[in-house]
């Protein structure tokens, strides 16, 4: 992700850790429905977490870096991704 670009993230509810390896389709009319798909992997270092704000240093395999996300008001569950180093 680039320096200033900004991402939408809605938080939604946990899901059983089986799911960390699918993919595929979820058929339509199915709480998720869609093509699912592991875009990235990797690890994680908590650097604050709060409420409203919370800043990780990703260590994936595509996402490398400082990001933060700040909790949206304007949207239910809403986070604001960003990168932040």
């Amino acid at each position: 992700m680039l320096k200033g670009v900004k991402r939408l993230a809605v938080a939604v509810d946990d899901h059983p850790l089986d799911y960390a390896e699918f993919e595929g389709v979820i058929p339509e009319r199915e709480y998720g429905a869609g093509k699912v798909e592991i875009w990235d992997r990797g690890v994680y270092e908590e650097e604050k977490w709060g409420d409203d704000e919370v800043i990780v240093m990703l260590k994936g395999e595509k996402l490398r870096g400082r990001y933060c996300l700040i909790k949206f008001e304007k949207v239910k569950d809403g986070w604001l991704l960003f990168r932040c180093d």
